[in-house]
């Protein structure tokens, strides 16, 4: 299940640049490891104090720092003003409720962005904000928890491959925003399937089960296009952005990173219309099938109202009724009321009633 709101009133009344963890709270230590790298050689180390990290930069042509965990102001405090970032940048980072963005401080940019995954057993949307602090000779990214979808970039790093281990700081965060992307296409793949389910659930046997599922996939999907649509500003912003940060390298891959985008947009669109037509079939089968019943009803009450009368007329306790007197009286009046209701059925038969 997504949370859509996330709790900020501990910041009510601060002043700004104040750190105060907006988010879900953990009991994890904060990690900061380290990748280094040059066209020569990689060097990785884990669980670095926040005191020691300035003093790396500079000593490859890129350092990516990778931060898991923002729930520890006192830490992540101690390591903005090590590093001399902006207090405004390091209260957002702790504010994990941000929409995806891109801030540029001139010595450094500053981009958030969302990162999401499906979680199979629980069957709701993870989303989880990523932080990215881009400058000379380094990125810094901050995470919320244990995992991410950064792997494929550190097996690049580490086996070489691509342009990663020549180029700058600027294309190492085009390889991560675009791993981020990247997940968001799976998933689409899943709502995919989900969307496909949920409209062979529809058109066999409709439950109130099947309309909860509609309901929370619809939340999810408005939520992938809330972390979604931002996001193209953001790297448009990004590719059009006057920083020397950005080197005209790059320039080219970042308006695919945004062509990407555009996809992912154009997919949350069509899966948002799916479900909003399944959630219309759901209702037109729920009132066909309520409507059938409702038929069944009327014509078997139709079947018995003649019947109904004939028995209540002789139901009356009136002295002088001469069928009262025949002999053969209650086997006709059975008789009749029997061949009334055949009658009525072969006509609502004929007529396609029933």
């Amino acid at each position: 299940m997504i949370g859509f709101f996330r709790k900020g009133s501990g910041k009510a009344g601060l002043p700004p640049g104040t750190l105060v963890h907006v988010g879900e709270k953990r009991a994890e230590k904060v990690r900061i490891d380290m990748v280094g790298y040059d066209k020569d050689g990689v060097e990785r180390k884990s669980d670095i104090p926040a005191s020691e990290c300035r003093a790396l930069i500079g000593r490859f042509n890129v350092v990516w720092f990778n931060i898991t965990g923002v729930h520890d102001v006192d830490v992540i405090g101690e390591f903005g003003k090590g590093m001399g970032f902006h207090p405004l940048l390091m209260e957002d980072i702790v504010h994990t409720g941000q929409r995806p963005k891109l801030e540029d401080f001139g010595e450094y940019l500053f981009v958030v962005l969302k990162m999401l995954r499906y979680d199979t057993e629980a069957g709701g949307l993870h989303v989880e904000q990523v932080s990215l602090i881009i400058g000379p000779g380094y990125v810094i990214s901050f995470q919320e928890t244990e995992g991410d979808v950064f792997d494929p970039v550190r097996e690049r790093i580490q086996k070489g491959k691509g342009k990663l281990r020549t180029l700058g700081s600027d294309y190492l965060a085009h390889a991560l925003m675009d791993s981020i992307i990247d997940n968001y296409f799976v998933i689409l793949e899943r709502f995919g399937e989900i969307t496909e389910e949920l409209q062979d659930a529809v058109l066999s046997e409709p439950t109130p089960e099947t309309l909860k599922a509609i309901h929370e996939t619809k939340r999810d999907a408005l939520f992938l296009r809330k972390s979604v649509w931002p996001l193209r500003e953001a790297i448009r912003s990004l590719e059009g952005s006057e920083s020397t940060l950005m080197t005209p390298a790059v320039a080219p891959y970042l308006r695919d990173l945004y062509d990407h985008t555009i996809q992912v947009i154009d997919g949350v669109e069509t899966i948002r219309e799916m479900i909003s037509g399944i959630m219309d079939v759901y209702l037109t089968n729920v009132s066909n099938r309520m409507n059938e019943v409702m038929k069944v009803l009327t014509v078997i009450a139709t079947i018995f109202i003649p019947l109904t009368f004939i028995v209540g007329v002789y139901g009356m306790n009136f002295k002088y009724m001469p069928e009262l007197d025949w002999p053969w009286a209650y086997p006709l009046v059975w008789l009749i009321m029997v061949g009334i209701g055949v009658v009525m059925v072969v006509l609502f038969r004929r007529k396609r009633w029933i």
